[in-house]
């Protein structure tokens, strides 16, 4: 057990001391895998923020139910414990008709003609917030809510939710796009450098190989060399972001001062974030492993 530690440990070390050796190189590697791993970052954290505001505003999806207009205050009593235990509803809003009609009568414009009418024309209401707001799950709701007795009408404004939806999935799969084409670049990028790094050391992986060492103990510091690069690639793109995101804070709250809402811009969440640093690793020790096969299967 010791020895395993001590040859990781050495090989750690290794990894360290070749990365500092030629700092401008590590650097110049560093802010390429960093820009090319914050263009992805960038555009997730947009969309993440894009999704919060979205779900912030007034624009929440909400059904609509109208009772009957003869249907007893009874019957609305029984919808609103029905939709209370229905689990699909996450919030339901009880307007009454009469309320309805105090509101029509606030209104200047229709005042008079409200007065006109015999009777109040307006029936009793609930507005229902759901717990599921994709397209599907809202249309299958309303049509549930359709079915049940002294109800008269369930209106759904299912045009927006699909548009919001589909702009959504277009954001995810672009940024998936970007991250998978970048990502291809960051595996480039640590297989040309663990390349390099295998041609200086030729005469000395030639010589541990002459005295018995294994593909394993060979393979070992550069995989370390190709984590690290990676991770700090990733640190470097999470910078950016965070630095983008800063600069971004205060004209994107004037923005929202215009239009009277409130909008802060926030960075990576703590998931994003280790997603980032966790697939800069892997997509390091990626490149790393491919040049290194190469090599080896060659000599």
């Amino acid at each position: 057990m010791n020895a395993w530690l001590t040859q990781h440990r050495k090989a750690l070390h290794w990894a360290l001391r070749h990365l500092t050796a030629t700092p401008l190189n590590t650097l110049l590697s560093l802010l390429a895998i960093g820009i090319a791993m914050a263009l992805p970052a960038g555009g997730q954290m947009l969309l993440g923020n894009a999704l919060q505001f979205a779900r912030s505003t007034n624009a929440t999806p909400q059904v609509s139910l109208f009772m009957q207009i003869d249907a007893e205050r009874k019957a609305a009593d029984i919808i609103a414990a029905r939709l209370a235990k229905h689990p699909g509803v996450r919030e339901t809003h009880f307007i009454s008709r009469e309320e309805a009609l105090k509101r029509m009568q606030a209104d200047a414009s229709l005042a008079e003609v409200i007065a006109a009418l015999p009777k109040n024309p307006f029936p009793d209401a609930f507005v229902i917030t759901p717990q599921n707001d994709d397209p599907e799950a809202l249309e299958q709701l309303r049509d549930e809510l359709k079915t049940w007795p002294n109800v008269e009408h369930v209106q759904l404004d299912s045009a927006w939710v699909r548009r919001l939806d589909a702009l959504l999935r277009f954001g995810r799969t672009a940024v998936a796009l970007l991250a998978t084409l970048l990502g291809v670049g960051l595996v480039a990028i640590t297989f040309t450098t663990i390349r390099l790094q295998i041609l200086t050391q030729r005469a000395e992986i030639e010589v541990s190989r002459l005295l018995g060492a294994t593909d394993g103990f060979i393979r070992r510091p550069f995989y370390y060399f190709g984590v690290m690069q990676g991770l700090a690639g990733g640190i470097v793109a999470w910078l950016i972001v965070f630095g983008i995101t800063i600069l971004l804070a205060a004209p994107v709250a004037d923005i929202a001062a215009i239009y009277n809402t409130t909008l802060s811009l926030h960075s990576l969440s703590a998931e994003d974030s280790l997603i980032l640093l966790a697939l800069a690793a892997v997509l390091g020790w990626l490149g790393s492993a491919l040049s290194l096969g190469r090599y080896l299967r060659g000599s």
